[in-house]
């Protein structure tokens, strides 16, 4: 399949020679270019479509949802197994997650992960396991946690905000926790790769300060300017998450789908010609270093906007991101928005097509991931047989 993907080629094949694969019949197809979909968990977004659905009404979901990623021939899923501090395996470090079942700390009555990597791997797709780093809750009631729930028992590592309750990132004991509840999963399961979405620091509410006074007080590591101190400390986790996900699995891939302007050149002459929010300063996500010092494999920036938006223009982010991967070995994989298809901006059917079609004219640009699976049968469905139809036939 891809340079990772010997794994998933391998199972690709004996499912074609075993006939496991499911009702679509075909293998991912082989292609050196990332075709790769998101399935996300978070509030039931993709799978499961609610919590409590039955093992068997979950599983035939997941396989309709694979199925219909071959058909229209990916290579890959990214899947949500940790979307709020919580676990889709019977994780040694946080509880079962509320979304498979209901009720935080259930067990759903079988192995989730490894029904969700096996059941890719004989279709031949390639899965990547997508952690979300920083988020605990949707709510920022602790007490709704189980009592056994890490932020439960240490409430003094996390921070509410906007709604919601976060992890601390720049308490040490985050994380340490972090990478050790992400790498449980990875010693465990044969995932092709390791995937953490644009969560770091919250996005801003209303112009709410971030409540971490005291932490950088405490842990401040010697930062006079609290902006600087809070993307070292993303910056730390990236980078040794890289390290101990390869450490553990030298040919999984380690990557991060980041908001997609780092910085306008309004900011910083280096940034690219948009107007928009920068992950730099408004999420402390400094993703060009984490680029340029290789402690990503790949940058999946989400580049969700259209032909002509008046402060993120599709034609003037992406050539910004392909010449900051040039020469740096980390590939570049362009997130695309097919949930908006259809919304104001994005009402012309050919939109994603014509983004695959400039793509191929930038020399560092390997491939596409489309958010999300649902809207690849619903709101998206004409427009991504569309895309097939232009640039997966062959």
């Amino acid at each position: 399949m891809r340079r990772l993907g010997s794994l998933g080629t391998a199972l690709g094949l004996a499912a074609v020679l075993l006939g496991l694969l499911g009702t679509a019949g075909v293998a991912a197809p082989s292609s050196t270019e990332m075709r790769g979909v998101w399935i996300a968990s978070v509030a039931n977004t993709d799978w499961p479509s609610r919590p409590g659905l039955s093992v068997e009404q979950q599983q035939a979901e997941y396989r309709a949802m694979l199925d219909q990623a071959v058909a229209n021939r990916m290579n890959a899923v990214f899947v949500q197994v940790r979307p709020t501090a919580d676990a889709f395996w019977p994780s040694t470090v946080e509880p079962w997650s509320h979304w498979l079942t209901g009720q935080q700390g259930r067990d759903p009555g079988y192995d989730p992960m490894r029904f969700l990597v096996d059941e890719a791997h004989q279709r031949g797709l390639e899965f990547h396991a997508w952690f979300n780093p920083y988020r605990v809750s949707m709510t920022d009631d602790l007490n709704a946690l189980v009592p056994t729930h890490p932020a439960r028992v240490h409430p003094e590592w996390t921070f509410a905000y906007g709604g919601k309750r976060y992890y601390d990132p720049g308490v040490p004991q985050v994380r340490d926790l972090v990478t050790s509840a992400i790498t449980d999963a990875v010693s465990r399961y044969q995932v092709d790769g390791v995937h953490l979405d644009d969560y770091f620091y919250p996005y801003p509410v209303d112009g709410r300060a971030i409540p971490d006074e005291r932490t950088f007080a405490e842990h401040g590591k010697g930062f006079a300017n609290i902006d600087d101190w809070r993307r070292d400390n993303v910056d730390e986790l990236v980078s040794g998450l890289h390290d101990r996900v390869h450490a553990l699995r030298p040919d999984a891939e380690f990557g991060v789908s980041p908001f997609g302007i780092w910085r306008n050149a309004s900011s910083d002459p280096a940034g690219s010609n948009t107007k928009g929010m920068e992950s730099y300063s408004a999420i402390f996500a400094d993703t060009r270093r984490w680029v340029r010092e290789g402690w990503v494999d790949y940058i999946a920036p989400q580049v969700y906007w259209q032909f002509g938006h008046p402060s993120a223009d599709y034609a003037a982010v992406v050539p910004w991101w392909s010449r900051t991967v040039s020469g740096t070995g980390v590939d570049l994989y362009i997130g695309q928005a097919a949930y908006k298809v259809g919304q104001p901006g994005w009402t012309d059917p050919a939109e994603l097509s014509n983004h695959l079609a400039f793509n191929a004219d930038q020399p560092h640009v390997a491939g596409d991931l489309y958010f999300s699976a649902k809207s690849l049968t619903t709101v998206a469905r004409d427009a991504m047989t569309r895309v097939v139809n232009d640039h997966y036939a062959s």
